[in-house]
Protein backbone atom coordinates (compact mmCIF):
# COMPACT_ATOMS: atom_id res chain seq x y z
CA UNK A 1 0.00 0.00 0.00
CA UNK A 2 1.39 3.47 -0.46
CA UNK A 3 2.78 5.40 2.57
CA UNK A 4 0.76 8.59 1.69
CA UNK A 5 -2.99 6.60 2.71
CA UNK A 6 -4.26 7.94 5.89
CA UNK A 7 -2.88 7.44 9.73
CA UNK A 8 -6.13 6.65 11.12
CA UNK A 9 -6.75 3.11 9.47
CA UNK A 10 -9.82 1.40 10.56
CA UNK A 11 -9.27 -0.90 13.19
CA UNK A 12 -12.19 -3.38 12.17
CA UNK A 13 -10.30 -3.74 8.29
CA UNK A 14 -8.63 -6.70 7.73
CA UNK A 15 -5.84 -5.66 5.77
CA UNK A 16 -4.21 -9.03 4.88
CA UNK A 17 -7.39 -9.54 2.79
CA UNK A 18 -7.66 -6.52 1.24
CA UNK A 19 -4.08 -6.44 -0.15
CA UNK A 20 -4.87 -10.00 -1.53
CA UNK A 21 -7.75 -8.08 -3.31
CA UNK A 22 -5.38 -5.66 -4.92
CA UNK A 23 -2.89 -7.53 -5.83
CA UNK A 24 -5.12 -9.83 -7.70
CA UNK A 25 -6.66 -7.12 -9.77
CA UNK A 26 -4.86 -5.36 -12.75
CA UNK A 27 -2.98 -1.70 -12.52
CA UNK A 28 -4.61 0.08 -14.71
CA UNK A 29 -8.25 -1.18 -13.65
CA UNK A 30 -7.62 -0.48 -10.27
CA UNK A 31 -5.60 3.14 -11.12
CA UNK A 32 -8.74 4.08 -13.49
CA UNK A 33 -11.00 3.32 -10.42
CA UNK A 34 -8.87 5.23 -8.19
CA UNK A 35 -8.64 8.48 -10.15
CA UNK A 36 -10.98 10.29 -8.11
CA UNK A 37 -14.03 10.52 -7.27
CA UNK A 38 -17.30 8.42 -9.54
CA UNK A 39 -18.37 11.54 -12.13
CA UNK A 40 -21.89 11.41 -12.06
CA UNK A 41 -23.85 12.39 -14.49
CA UNK A 42 -26.85 15.08 -13.99
CA UNK A 43 -29.47 16.13 -15.89
CA UNK A 44 -31.28 19.37 -15.54
CA UNK A 45 -33.27 18.91 -12.57
CA UNK A 46 -29.83 17.50 -10.87
CA UNK A 47 -30.72 13.98 -10.60
CA UNK A 48 -28.83 11.39 -12.12
CA UNK A 49 -30.55 9.64 -15.01
CA UNK A 50 -31.85 5.67 -14.52
CA UNK A 51 -28.52 4.63 -16.91
CA UNK A 52 -25.93 5.66 -14.36
CA UNK A 53 -27.57 5.09 -11.80
CA UNK A 54 -27.45 1.10 -12.75
CA UNK A 55 -23.92 1.60 -13.99
CA UNK A 56 -22.91 2.94 -10.66
CA UNK A 57 -24.45 0.40 -8.46
CA UNK A 58 -23.19 -2.69 -11.13
CA UNK A 59 -19.61 -1.32 -10.13
CA UNK A 60 -19.73 -0.45 -6.24
CA UNK A 61 -21.69 -4.17 -5.70
CA UNK A 62 -18.29 -5.70 -7.25
CA UNK A 63 -16.13 -4.35 -4.35
CA UNK A 64 -15.23 -5.89 -1.34
CA UNK A 65 -16.66 -4.57 1.74
CA UNK A 66 -13.18 -3.36 2.87
CA UNK A 67 -12.34 -1.36 -0.09
CA UNK A 68 -15.84 0.30 0.19
CA UNK A 69 -15.30 1.14 3.66
CA UNK A 70 -11.85 2.26 3.24
CA UNK A 71 -13.12 4.84 0.39
CA UNK A 72 -15.98 5.58 3.53
CA UNK A 73 -13.17 6.92 5.66
CA UNK A 74 -12.38 9.52 3.73
CA UNK A 75 -15.94 11.02 4.28
CA UNK A 76 -17.05 13.61 7.35
CA UNK A 77 -20.20 12.89 9.40
CA UNK A 78 -22.95 14.55 7.02
CA UNK A 79 -21.05 13.07 4.01
CA UNK A 80 -21.90 9.40 5.59
CA UNK A 81 -24.85 10.18 6.62
CA UNK A 82 -26.24 11.10 2.90
CA UNK A 83 -24.67 8.16 1.40
CA UNK A 84 -26.07 5.83 4.11
CA UNK A 85 -29.67 6.70 2.15
CA UNK A 86 -28.85 4.70 -1.34
CA UNK A 87 -29.46 1.67 -0.41
CA UNK A 88 -29.45 -1.10 2.42
CA UNK A 89 -25.40 -1.69 1.51
CA UNK A 90 -24.41 1.94 1.89
CA UNK A 91 -26.58 2.32 4.97
CA UNK A 92 -24.83 -0.59 6.86
CA UNK A 93 -21.75 0.27 5.45
CA UNK A 94 -21.87 4.16 6.73
CA UNK A 95 -22.91 2.82 10.16
CA UNK A 96 -19.75 1.18 10.53
CA UNK A 97 -18.76 1.54 14.11
CA UNK A 98 -14.67 2.10 13.28
CA UNK A 99 -15.69 4.88 10.88
CA UNK A 100 -17.92 6.90 13.20
CA UNK A 101 -15.28 6.40 16.13
CA UNK A 102 -12.77 8.27 14.04
CA UNK A 103 -15.58 10.75 13.99
CA UNK A 104 -16.30 11.05 17.46
CA UNK A 105 -12.78 10.70 18.20
CA UNK A 106 -11.69 13.92 15.54
CA UNK A 107 -14.57 16.11 16.61
CA UNK A 108 -14.41 15.93 20.48
CA UNK A 109 -11.35 16.70 20.47
CA UNK A 110 -12.16 20.12 18.00
CA UNK A 111 -14.81 20.57 20.74
CA UNK A 112 -12.41 20.09 23.80
CA UNK A 113 -14.56 17.48 25.18
CA UNK A 114 -13.68 15.85 28.56
CA UNK A 115 -14.57 12.26 27.54
CA UNK A 116 -12.07 12.10 24.93
CA UNK A 117 -10.02 9.93 27.13
CA UNK A 118 -13.10 7.49 27.77
CA UNK A 119 -13.29 7.33 24.44
CA UNK A 120 -9.70 6.19 23.02
CA UNK A 121 -10.27 3.73 25.95
CA UNK A 122 -13.54 1.62 24.44
CA UNK A 123 -13.10 -0.82 22.35
CA UNK A 124 -14.89 -1.57 19.10
CA UNK A 125 -16.07 -4.99 19.65
CA UNK A 126 -17.99 -4.11 22.86
CA UNK A 127 -20.54 -1.90 21.31
CA UNK A 128 -23.42 -3.12 19.13
CA UNK A 129 -23.63 -1.54 15.64
CA UNK A 130 -24.25 1.87 15.14
CA UNK A 131 -23.36 2.39 18.67
CA UNK A 132 -20.95 5.16 17.31
CA UNK A 133 -22.78 6.67 14.99
CA UNK A 134 -25.99 7.50 17.69
CA UNK A 135 -23.38 8.53 20.20
CA UNK A 136 -22.01 11.20 17.97
CA UNK A 137 -25.34 12.40 16.53
CA UNK A 138 -26.57 12.92 20.38
CA UNK A 139 -23.34 15.11 21.00
CA UNK A 140 -23.75 16.90 17.99
CA UNK A 141 -27.70 17.29 19.16
CA UNK A 142 -26.27 18.27 22.98
CA UNK A 143 -24.04 20.85 21.59
CA UNK A 144 -26.61 22.31 19.30
CA UNK A 145 -29.25 22.86 21.84
CA UNK A 146 -26.66 24.48 24.58
CA UNK A 147 -25.75 26.81 21.77
CA UNK A 148 -28.63 27.48 20.69
CA UNK A 149 -30.10 28.26 24.25
CA UNK A 150 -27.38 30.83 24.58
CA UNK A 151 -28.29 32.55 21.40
CA UNK A 152 -31.96 32.76 21.26
CA UNK A 153 -31.19 34.44 25.28
CA UNK A 154 -30.68 37.74 23.56
CA UNK A 155 -34.00 38.91 23.96
CA UNK A 156 -35.28 42.36 22.23
CA UNK A 157 -36.29 45.11 25.00
CA UNK A 158 -38.45 46.26 22.68
CA UNK A 159 -40.16 43.35 20.92
CA UNK A 160 -39.79 40.51 23.76
CA UNK A 161 -38.58 38.26 21.71
CA UNK A 162 -34.71 36.71 20.95
CA UNK A 163 -33.23 39.35 18.26
CA UNK A 164 -30.28 36.62 17.18
CA UNK A 165 -33.48 34.53 15.11
CA UNK A 166 -32.38 35.06 11.81
CA UNK A 167 -28.59 34.39 12.91
CA UNK A 168 -29.42 31.12 14.44
CA UNK A 169 -31.50 29.84 11.46
CA UNK A 170 -28.74 30.40 9.03
CA UNK A 171 -25.95 29.13 11.18
CA UNK A 172 -28.25 25.72 11.63
CA UNK A 173 -28.66 25.76 7.58
CA UNK A 174 -32.28 25.89 8.17
CA UNK A 175 -34.50 26.07 4.95
CA UNK A 176 -37.88 25.93 4.46
CA UNK A 177 -40.22 23.30 1.57
CA UNK A 178 -43.50 23.19 0.29
CA UNK A 179 -45.31 20.72 -0.80
CA UNK A 180 -48.26 20.94 -3.19
CA UNK A 181 -50.66 18.56 -3.65
CA UNK A 182 -53.55 18.41 -6.10
CA UNK A 183 -56.90 16.40 -5.87
CA UNK A 184 -55.21 13.17 -7.83
CA UNK A 185 -52.96 13.05 -4.27
CA UNK A 186 -49.98 13.76 -6.56
CA UNK A 187 -46.92 15.73 -4.75
CA UNK A 188 -44.70 17.98 -5.91
CA UNK A 189 -42.02 19.46 -3.63
CA UNK A 190 -40.52 23.23 -4.23
CA UNK A 191 -37.16 24.40 -2.90
CA UNK A 192 -37.51 28.22 -1.65
CA UNK A 193 -36.44 30.55 -4.17
CA UNK A 194 -36.75 33.51 -1.77
CA UNK A 195 -36.44 34.18 2.10
CA UNK A 196 -36.82 38.18 3.70
CA UNK A 197 -36.23 38.58 6.94
CA UNK A 198 -37.86 42.00 8.38
CA UNK A 199 -37.90 42.66 12.11
CA UNK A 200 -40.23 40.36 13.61
CA UNK A 201 -41.15 37.97 10.85
CA UNK A 202 -40.10 36.52 7.51
CA UNK A 203 -41.39 36.12 4.31
CA UNK A 204 -40.92 32.81 2.21
CA UNK A 205 -41.96 32.48 -1.55
CA UNK A 206 -42.01 29.41 -3.88
CA UNK A 207 -42.24 28.93 -7.44
CA UNK A 208 -42.74 25.94 -9.44
CA UNK A 209 -43.73 26.43 -13.10
CA UNK A 210 -45.58 24.22 -14.88
CA UNK A 211 -44.52 21.44 -11.90
CA UNK A 212 -47.65 23.01 -9.80
CA UNK A 213 -51.18 21.75 -10.70
CA UNK A 214 -53.82 24.61 -11.03
CA UNK A 215 -55.12 26.43 -8.50
CA UNK A 216 -58.22 24.80 -8.30
CA UNK A 217 -57.05 21.20 -8.28
CA UNK A 218 -54.39 22.13 -5.36
CA UNK A 219 -55.87 19.90 -2.42
CA UNK A 220 -53.47 20.42 0.45
CA UNK A 221 -50.28 22.49 0.84
CA UNK A 222 -47.86 21.34 3.77
CA UNK A 223 -45.02 23.71 4.78
CA UNK A 224 -41.79 21.81 6.45
CA UNK A 225 -38.83 23.51 7.96
CA UNK A 226 -35.83 21.06 6.74
CA UNK A 227 -32.43 21.23 8.67
CA UNK A 228 -29.23 20.55 6.90
CA UNK A 229 -25.27 19.33 7.86
CA UNK A 230 -22.83 20.47 6.01
CA UNK A 231 -20.35 19.00 4.92
CA UNK A 232 -17.04 18.94 3.05
CA UNK A 233 -18.41 16.85 -0.31
CA UNK A 234 -20.32 21.00 -1.72
CA UNK A 235 -22.05 18.94 -4.58
CA UNK A 236 -23.55 16.62 -2.28
CA UNK A 237 -26.97 17.25 -1.10
CA UNK A 238 -28.16 15.21 2.07
CA UNK A 239 -32.18 15.41 2.76
CA UNK A 240 -31.89 16.63 5.95
CA UNK A 241 -34.33 16.41 9.03
CA UNK A 242 -38.21 17.51 8.30
CA UNK A 243 -40.07 19.85 10.93
CA UNK A 244 -44.02 19.83 9.95
CA UNK A 245 -44.88 23.33 10.51
CA UNK A 246 -48.55 24.08 8.74
CA UNK A 247 -50.86 21.96 6.54
CA UNK A 248 -53.57 23.99 4.88
CA UNK A 249 -56.78 22.09 3.11
CA UNK A 250 -57.18 24.06 0.39
CA UNK A 251 -60.79 22.66 0.15
CA UNK A 252 -61.68 24.02 3.33
CA UNK A 253 -61.09 27.67 1.98
CA UNK A 254 -62.47 28.11 -0.86
CA UNK A 255 -65.38 30.09 0.36
CA UNK A 256 -63.11 32.10 2.77
CA UNK A 257 -60.52 33.28 -0.02
CA UNK A 258 -60.41 36.90 -0.72
CA UNK A 259 -58.19 39.17 -3.40
CA UNK A 260 -56.15 41.35 -1.24
CA UNK A 261 -53.87 43.13 -4.30
CA UNK A 262 -53.17 42.62 -7.72
CA UNK A 263 -51.03 44.23 -10.86
CA UNK A 264 -51.07 44.12 -14.36
CA UNK A 265 -50.35 40.34 -14.26
CA UNK A 266 -50.66 38.63 -11.21
CA UNK A 267 -53.93 38.35 -8.61
CA UNK A 268 -52.62 38.12 -4.95
CA UNK A 269 -55.46 35.72 -3.08
CA UNK A 270 -54.85 35.38 0.97
CA UNK A 271 -55.79 31.57 1.82
CA UNK A 272 -55.97 32.53 5.81
CA UNK A 273 -53.69 34.84 8.14
CA UNK A 274 -50.45 34.77 6.32
CA UNK A 275 -50.74 32.20 3.65
CA UNK A 276 -50.67 33.90 -0.54
CA UNK A 277 -51.12 32.08 -3.70
CA UNK A 278 -50.78 34.68 -6.60
CA UNK A 279 -52.06 33.09 -9.87
CA UNK A 280 -52.07 34.99 -13.18
CA UNK A 281 -54.68 36.85 -14.63
CA UNK A 282 -55.46 35.60 -17.91
CA UNK A 283 -55.37 31.50 -16.66
CA UNK A 284 -56.00 30.02 -13.36
CA UNK A 285 -51.72 28.57 -12.89
CA UNK A 286 -49.98 29.59 -9.95
CA UNK A 287 -47.49 32.13 -10.43
CA UNK A 288 -46.14 31.95 -6.76
CA UNK A 289 -46.88 30.94 -3.09
CA UNK A 290 -46.06 32.82 -0.22
CA UNK A 291 -45.99 32.74 3.25
CA UNK A 292 -45.59 34.98 5.97
CA UNK A 293 -44.19 33.67 9.39
CA UNK A 294 -43.75 35.31 12.47
CA UNK A 295 -40.14 35.14 14.38
CA UNK A 296 -41.68 33.48 17.78
CA UNK A 297 -40.32 30.60 18.25
CA UNK A 298 -39.79 30.35 14.85
CA UNK A 299 -36.21 28.02 15.33
CA UNK A 300 -38.50 25.56 17.52
CA UNK A 301 -41.14 24.74 14.77
CA UNK A 302 -38.57 25.03 12.15
CA UNK A 303 -35.98 21.81 13.52
CA UNK A 304 -38.26 20.32 16.63
CA UNK A 305 -41.30 18.89 14.72
CA UNK A 306 -41.32 15.47 12.50
CA UNK A 307 -42.56 14.97 8.81
CA UNK A 308 -45.89 14.04 10.10
CA UNK A 309 -46.96 16.58 13.16
CA UNK A 310 -45.90 20.02 14.18
CA UNK A 311 -43.61 21.13 17.19
CA UNK A 312 -45.85 21.52 20.59
CA UNK A 313 -44.53 24.69 22.48
CA UNK A 314 -44.89 24.32 26.28
CA UNK A 315 -48.01 26.63 27.60
CA UNK A 316 -46.44 29.04 29.60
CA UNK A 317 -48.70 30.73 32.05
CA UNK A 318 -48.18 34.00 34.52
CA UNK A 319 -48.65 32.76 38.57
CA UNK A 320 -52.30 33.10 39.87
CA UNK A 321 -53.19 36.69 41.27
CA UNK A 322 -56.18 36.75 43.23
CA UNK A 323 -55.72 39.94 44.62
CA UNK A 324 -55.76 42.49 41.64
CA UNK A 325 -59.26 42.65 40.68
CA UNK A 326 -58.66 43.97 36.75
CA UNK A 327 -55.58 41.21 36.40
CA UNK A 328 -54.32 41.00 32.61
CA UNK A 329 -56.09 43.66 31.81
CA UNK A 330 -53.20 45.95 31.78
CA UNK A 331 -49.63 46.11 31.18
CA UNK A 332 -49.37 44.84 27.52
CA UNK A 333 -46.22 46.03 24.90
CA UNK A 334 -47.26 46.39 21.74
CA UNK A 335 -44.90 46.55 18.79
CA UNK A 336 -45.93 46.92 15.23
CA UNK A 337 -44.39 46.78 11.77
CA UNK A 338 -45.50 47.60 7.92
CA UNK A 339 -43.67 46.38 5.36
CA UNK A 340 -43.40 44.23 2.51
CA UNK A 341 -40.78 41.77 0.71
CA UNK A 342 -38.50 44.68 0.12
CA UNK A 343 -38.30 47.50 2.44
CA UNK A 344 -40.06 48.43 6.08
CA UNK A 345 -43.01 51.44 6.09
CA UNK A 346 -43.54 51.22 9.99
CA UNK A 347 -41.70 50.41 13.32
CA UNK A 348 -43.40 51.27 16.42
CA UNK A 349 -43.42 50.14 19.94
CA UNK A 350 -46.36 51.36 22.51
CA UNK A 351 -45.91 50.44 26.07
CA UNK A 352 -48.67 50.57 28.88
CA UNK A 353 -51.73 49.29 27.30
CA UNK A 354 -54.80 48.58 29.35
CA UNK A 355 -58.54 48.45 29.33
CA UNK A 356 -61.07 48.51 32.32
CA UNK A 357 -63.32 45.66 32.88
CA UNK A 358 -66.21 47.57 32.02
CA UNK A 359 -64.79 48.51 28.66
CA UNK A 360 -64.90 45.17 27.41
CA UNK A 361 -67.17 44.57 24.35
CA UNK A 362 -68.88 41.89 22.28
CA UNK A 363 -66.06 39.72 24.06
CA UNK A 364 -62.82 41.34 23.21
CA UNK A 365 -60.48 43.66 25.22
CA UNK A 366 -59.67 47.24 23.35
CA UNK A 367 -56.12 48.44 23.82
CA UNK A 368 -55.74 51.43 22.07
CA UNK A 369 -52.48 52.29 21.19
CA UNK A 370 -52.80 55.68 18.47
CA UNK A 371 -55.70 57.78 19.08
CA UNK A 372 -56.97 61.49 17.38
CA UNK A 373 -54.64 62.93 20.52
CA UNK A 374 -51.51 61.06 20.16
CA UNK A 375 -48.96 61.43 17.89
CA UNK A 376 -49.84 60.21 14.03
CA UNK A 377 -46.62 57.97 13.27
CA UNK A 378 -45.65 58.64 8.77
CA UNK A 379 -45.34 55.82 6.90
CA UNK A 380 -42.12 55.49 4.52
CA UNK A 381 -42.93 54.73 0.87
CA UNK A 382 -46.30 53.29 -0.82
CA UNK A 383 -48.14 50.82 -0.07
CA UNK A 384 -47.33 47.45 -2.12
CA UNK A 385 -46.42 44.42 -2.30
CA UNK A 386 -43.42 43.16 -4.74
CA UNK A 387 -43.35 39.52 -5.88
CA UNK A 388 -40.50 37.32 -7.82
CA UNK A 389 -41.42 34.31 -9.34
CA UNK A 390 -38.74 32.13 -11.93
CA UNK A 391 -39.36 34.76 -14.76
CA UNK A 392 -41.07 37.41 -14.01
CA UNK A 393 -41.28 40.08 -11.10
CA UNK A 394 -43.86 42.77 -10.22
CA UNK A 395 -46.18 44.71 -6.96
CA UNK A 396 -49.43 44.49 -6.50
CA UNK A 397 -51.11 47.77 -5.17
CA UNK A 398 -52.74 48.41 -1.82
CA UNK A 399 -51.22 45.69 0.29
CA UNK A 400 -48.53 45.01 2.30
CA UNK A 401 -47.53 42.78 5.74
CA UNK A 402 -48.44 43.27 9.06
CA UNK A 403 -46.42 42.06 11.34
CA UNK A 404 -47.68 42.09 15.29
CA UNK A 405 -46.02 41.12 18.79
CA UNK A 406 -48.15 41.80 21.92
CA UNK A 407 -46.65 41.46 25.26
CA UNK A 408 -48.40 40.65 28.14
CA UNK A 409 -47.15 43.00 31.12
CA UNK A 410 -44.31 39.96 32.21
CA UNK A 411 -43.15 41.08 28.78
CA UNK A 412 -43.74 37.50 27.55
CA UNK A 413 -45.52 36.85 24.06
CA UNK A 414 -48.99 36.89 24.18
CA UNK A 415 -50.41 37.26 20.60
CA UNK A 416 -48.07 37.08 17.64
CA UNK A 417 -49.39 37.69 14.14
CA UNK A 418 -47.88 37.80 10.68
CA UNK A 419 -49.41 38.26 7.61
CA UNK A 420 -50.51 40.31 4.27
CA UNK A 421 -53.18 42.42 4.72
CA UNK A 422 -54.93 44.79 1.96
CA UNK A 423 -55.84 48.57 1.90
CA UNK A 424 -59.46 49.71 1.40
CA UNK A 425 -60.36 52.91 0.69
CA UNK A 426 -62.46 54.31 3.73
CA UNK A 427 -65.85 55.60 4.04
CA UNK A 428 -66.42 57.74 6.95
CA UNK A 429 -63.74 61.00 7.75
CA UNK A 430 -61.07 59.72 9.40
CA UNK A 431 -62.24 61.59 13.11
CA UNK A 432 -59.28 63.87 13.15
CA UNK A 433 -59.30 67.68 11.95
CA UNK A 434 -55.83 67.69 11.42
CA UNK A 435 -56.21 65.79 8.53
CA UNK A 436 -58.77 66.40 5.08
CA UNK A 437 -57.56 63.95 2.99
CA UNK A 438 -58.75 60.66 1.81
CA UNK A 439 -58.54 57.89 4.71
CA UNK A 440 -57.78 54.22 4.38
CA UNK A 441 -58.50 51.25 6.73
CA UNK A 442 -56.66 48.13 7.18
CA UNK A 443 -58.74 45.42 8.79
CA UNK A 444 -57.01 41.96 10.39
CA UNK A 445 -59.56 39.53 11.88
CA UNK A 446 -58.67 36.11 12.93
CA UNK A 447 -59.70 34.07 16.32
CA UNK A 448 -57.22 35.45 18.92
CA UNK A 449 -58.36 39.13 18.07
CA UNK A 450 -58.39 41.89 15.26
CA UNK A 451 -56.81 44.83 14.66
CA UNK A 452 -58.07 48.44 12.90
CA UNK A 453 -55.56 50.66 11.80
CA UNK A 454 -57.12 53.88 9.91
CA UNK A 455 -54.42 55.59 7.67
CA UNK A 456 -54.77 59.54 6.33
CA UNK A 457 -53.44 60.63 2.97
CA UNK A 458 -51.25 63.83 3.18
CA UNK A 459 -51.36 65.60 0.08
CA UNK A 460 -48.27 68.00 0.88
CA UNK A 461 -46.24 65.17 2.09
CA UNK A 462 -47.18 62.91 -0.17
CA UNK A 463 -47.02 60.69 2.15
CA UNK A 464 -49.80 58.37 4.65
CA UNK A 465 -49.99 58.81 8.26
CA UNK A 466 -51.87 56.18 11.06
CA UNK A 467 -54.64 58.60 12.58
CA UNK A 468 -55.68 55.36 14.94
CA UNK A 469 -54.42 52.08 15.74
CA UNK A 470 -56.87 49.55 17.99
CA UNK A 471 -56.04 46.28 18.97
CA UNK A 472 -59.12 44.10 20.23
CA UNK A 473 -57.96 40.62 22.20
CA UNK A 474 -60.61 38.00 22.47
CA UNK A 475 -62.06 37.88 26.15
CA UNK A 476 -61.13 33.61 26.29
CA UNK A 477 -58.13 34.39 25.03
CA UNK A 478 -57.02 36.48 28.20
CA UNK A 479 -59.27 34.41 30.74
CA UNK A 480 -57.06 31.40 29.35
CA UNK A 481 -53.78 32.76 29.58
CA UNK A 482 -54.35 34.98 33.05
CA UNK A 483 -56.89 31.86 34.46
CA UNK A 484 -59.79 34.58 34.80
CA UNK A 485 -63.80 34.97 34.06
CA UNK A 486 -64.31 38.19 32.42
Amino acid sequence: MKTGKKEHLLDSVDFTTLDTHLTKRKPSAWSARRRGPLNVRRDGNSEMTARTMRGADCHLQRLPSEILTEILSYLDAAALLSISYVNKLFYQLASDNALWRMICISEFQKWKRKCIVELLQMRLQERASGYWKRLFFEAVVKRDTNKLKRNLGHIDCYTGLPSRTERVLRNLHVTWELTVSDDTGNEVTLELIRSEFCDTSVCLSWSGGSRLPSYQHISTLQLHGVSRMTHSCSHLKNPGERSLMSKVDMQALTQSTQVIGQDRLVKLKLLQPGIIIGTWKDQRTVAFIMFTLHVHRLVERSIQGSSFCPHMAPEVRPAFDDIDPEYGLHGYQLHIVLHNTICKLMSRSFGRLSCHRGQIRDGLIQLTAISRTSSHPPLSGSITLPWKCEALQGSAENCCIMSLTLLDEFKNPFWCVSSPVSVELGKTSSGSFDYDGEHFLIHYLDADGQVKMTLAWVEEQKQFVVVSLVVHVSVSKVNKHFSRDY
